[in-house]
């Protein structure tokens, strides 16, 4: 598979996955938290499929598309481990969370996903669902959408 048919894959697995949570978290109390936000797509899509909930974004910098920006209330900028402390001692409840933190190196990626896991945890609702590029640790792993290869993109309950 070329690596431009590899992206679409992982991006439509993506959008397909964020839409199947987003409809699971109805009636569901808690925010949602986009864990890398890049450039901005996903946290642009998770603000359109779920306008009523406050969005919490982490990353090391702020790079996205200007039309993508998230409030700076809603920012927590640097790493992840102090911004989720952060979070959490904001007693902020998480009911959809995104991971998608990534050095590009598998084994690096696997790894900050097992580490960041407990502190994800500590975060989300009971019930809550993560949507995941990475193997995450401590969550109960269940099948996303049909439409995506299982070993495409991951999906976890709290």
């Amino acid at each position: 598979m070329s690596r431009l048919d590899s992206m679409l894959r992982r991006l439509a697995a993506q959008r397909d996955g964020l839409n199947w949570a987003a409809e699971r978290i109805a009636g569901m109390e808690g925010d949602v938290v986009d864990l890398g936000l890049g450039n901005g797509r996903t946290y642009d899509h998770l603000r359109e499929i779920l306008p009523d909930r406050r969005i919490w974004v982490i990353d090391r910098v702020l790079q996205c598309h200007p039309s993508c920006t998230p409030p700076q209330a809603d920012f927590l900028q640097g790493e992840a481990e102090p911004m989720l402390e952060r979070l959490a001692e904001k007693g902020a409840r998480i009911a959809l969370a995104h991971y998608d933190f990534g050095f590009g190196i598998k084994e690096e990626d696997v790894a900050e996903a097992a580490r960041l896991s407990p502190l994800i945890a500590r975060v989300m609702v009971p019930g809550g669902y993560l949507v995941s590029g990475q193997p995450l640790v401590g969550f109960r792993q269940i099948p996303g959408p049909d439409t995506i290869a299982p070993d495409r993109y991951l999906f976890y309950r709290a």
